[in-house]
């Protein structure tokens, strides 16, 4: 279940009309501040960031499937948990002591800020030239009207 803080950032993003994505994003910071507090590991970035999702989902944010690029598991994951958003179901006690169990011994140098960052980079890389220029753009008015107010 995600925290009380996770879900208010959550909410309060929904209301100012953000993005399903920037929505996620409370979730998925919630999740790295857990591998870095050492509650339990992740095998990558990737994978820390995943759970997130994951969990966004399961909260009711409207996220979509990953894209074409994603394996069809993946994507039959994601609609199952957009599905059970708002099912207050209670999961299987053996099932979360095991899910925990197996996510313990992985290693918590996956939410680094080294990981992170060549998580972040190898995605940018990933997307076509004009999507980064719009983004480096959209960054560079951002920090134009922060260093005005």
């Amino acid at each position: 279940m995600p925290e009380k803080k996770t879900m208010e950032e959550a909410r309060t993003a929904k209301r100012q009309g953000k993005s399903p994505s920037t929505q996620a994003g409370a979730f998925v910071h919630e999740e790295i501040e857990h591998v870095r507090e050492g509650k339990h590991g992740a095998r990558s970035a990737k994978q820390a960031i995943a759970i997130g999702l994951s969990k966004a989902r399961r909260a009711g944010v409207k996220l979509p499937p990953p894209p074409k690029s994603a394996s069809e598991r993946t994507k039959q994951a994601a609609k199952r948990d957009s599905a059970r958003a708002g099912k207050a179901t209670r999961p299987s006690a053996s099932r979360s002591r095991a899910a925990k169990k197996a996510l313990a011994g992985e290693p918590k140098a996956s939410a680094s800020k080294t990981a992170l960052s060549r998580q972040a980079r190898a995605a940018a890389k990933r997307r076509p030239a004009k999507a980064r220029k719009a983004a480096a753009k959209k960054a560079a008015r951002t920090r134009a009207r922060r260093e005005q107010s």
